[in-house]
């Protein structure tokens, strides 16, 4: 153990940081500072702290992972300090459950996780993967945009008594009669613009998502966008997404790990002889989990078996080893499913998170060479 090494656990904020320091053996950390959010103030308060503890000291810096994403993490790193961005749940005391809140307590808290590595360190992705990944999420904010538009539409039209007779919303023909209707006054105003920003909403993310099938076919990405897409449910946007959100797979030492990485693991309240099983823990990477849980509507309809044409054409060029590995795994979380729905009783929501879990092993083998 080095005990020449202090940890800075640092509360961060938009307007604000608070800073504190402390050592392995410290029963507190110390030396409080509350100062604007910049990682300036931060370094200068590392000169501050090396007058104390002398020049030879080496200094780890810390905060939750939040607001700031990776920023703060990336300049302290050009300047060769230390730094580790935290999994709040994985941390000493989880902010959830602290009776006593303070950006003070927080700061000591961190600190403390630190010195005592009771913590796991957020995964830090390079920066292509970065980019990709906001550019991604972009998309999605427009993707719930658009889901959004579609509802206000809807609403309105039944507020003033206009109901479509046809067998699905927002086919071709439900849209050609949506701008057929003649609402008096300003109505029609209303549902012109309304309309207009649904057209316009639509027409930008086909061309996100042809951006994003631009990207996939990088070198960097192609293979493993490839393999991924192998699988019933998930195409290029959702393999690409898992891809740069996840960065190493290699990390996981078991496809468990990965599973409980993404919060697709069932928690679990025992004490003594009582075993008290709970809902899945919601733990870790939230935007993967919620992709693999609609991958995993694909597996609830269907022939155990059968694979459809665009099935077959994603799957074309892949080694016979990976098209194996995955007919497995599409025939086995068919199978699955409708083993728990219809034989076991399960419902709906709880046996299509089961697939999911699953899927998410089965994508932890593929990424990770696991597949024979």
């Amino acid at each position: 153990m080095n005990y020449n090494t202090v940890y800075v656990g640092m509360d961060v904020h938009k307007e604000s940081f608070t800073l504190c320091s402390c050592k392995y053996e410290d029963e507190k950390a110390s030396h409080y500072q509350r100062t604007q959010a910049s990682y300036k103030n931060v370094l200068r308060y590392l000169e501050f702290l090396r007058t104390i503890y002398g020049d030879d000291t080496r200094f780890v810096c810390g905060y939750e992972a939040g607001c700031l994403g990776y920023s703060l993490y990336r300049q302290l790193e050009s300047f060769n300090v230390e730094c580790v961005i935290l999994a709040p749940t994985t941390m000493l005391e989880q902010r959830s459950k602290r009776r006593i809140k303070t950006d003070k307590r927080d700061a000591e808290i961190i600190a403390r996780s630190l010195a005592q590595h009771n913590y796991s360190p957020v995964h830090i992705p390079t920066e292509t993967d970065n980019q990709t990944k906001e550019f991604i999420r972009m998309r999605d904010d427009h993707k719930a945009e658009l889901k959004k538009i579609k509802q206000q539409i809807l609403s309105f039209c039944l507020r003033q008594g206009y109901q479509y007779d046809g067998s699905g919303n927002w086919t071709e023909k439900h849209v050609k009669w949506l701008r057929s209707l003649k609402p008096v006054g300003l109505y029609k105003e209303i549902l012109d613009e309304y309309l207009l920003t649904y057209t316009t909403l639509t027409d930008k993310l086909n061309r996100l998502d042809h951006r994003i099938e631009e990207l996939a076919s990088k070198e960097e990405y192609k293979e493993s966008v490839s393999k991924l897409t192998c699988f019933l449910g998930i195409r290029t946007h959702t393999a690409l997404s898992v891809i740069v959100e996840v960065g190493d797979f290699q990390r996981f030492a078991s496809a468990r790990k990965f599973a409980g990485y993404l919060g697709l693991v069932p928690g679990q309240h025992s004490s003594g002889d009582d075993r008290n099983g709970l809902g899945i823990t919601k733990a870790g990477n939230t935007h993967v989990r919620r992709l693999l849980t609609e991958s995993a509507q694909s597996y609830t309809r269907g022939k155990i078996g059968y694979k459809s044409r665009v099935l077959r054409l994603r799957q074309a060029g892949n080694s016979p080893q990976v098209i194996n590995y995955a007919d497995r795994a599409n025939e086995r979380l068919r199978r699955r499913y409708y083993k728990m729905v219809l034989k076991d009783g399960k419902k709906y929501n709880i046996a299509k998170t089961a697939v999911a879990r699953e899927l998410a092993c089965f994508i932890w083998g593929m990424m990770t060479d696991n597949i024979y």
